[in-house]
């Protein structure tokens, strides 16, 4: 079975743009940096929450495009 490495959270904001936060990775070791502002950090325990409290936080991205 095929190795997944690498995934991403993407939110909208109200005026429409998407932000997307890359999470990698390596080992047991989980690195997030976003796309749009080129914030990183090393995240171990639950890293797609915290990318999520970023896209909020600094972008005020919300709207989940997966949710219908």
């Amino acid at each position: 079975m095929p190795q997944i490495d690498s995934s991403k959270v993407r939110r909208w904001d109200l005026h429409g743009r998407e932000h997307t936060v890359r999470v990698h990775r390596t080992g047991v070791q989980r690195t997030i940096s976003c796309d749009t502002c080129g914030w990183r950090r090393g995240a171990q325990f639950l890293p797609w929450l915290k990318a999520q409290e970023h896209l909020e936080q600094a972008h005020q991205a919300t709207v989940d495009p997966t949710a219908a």
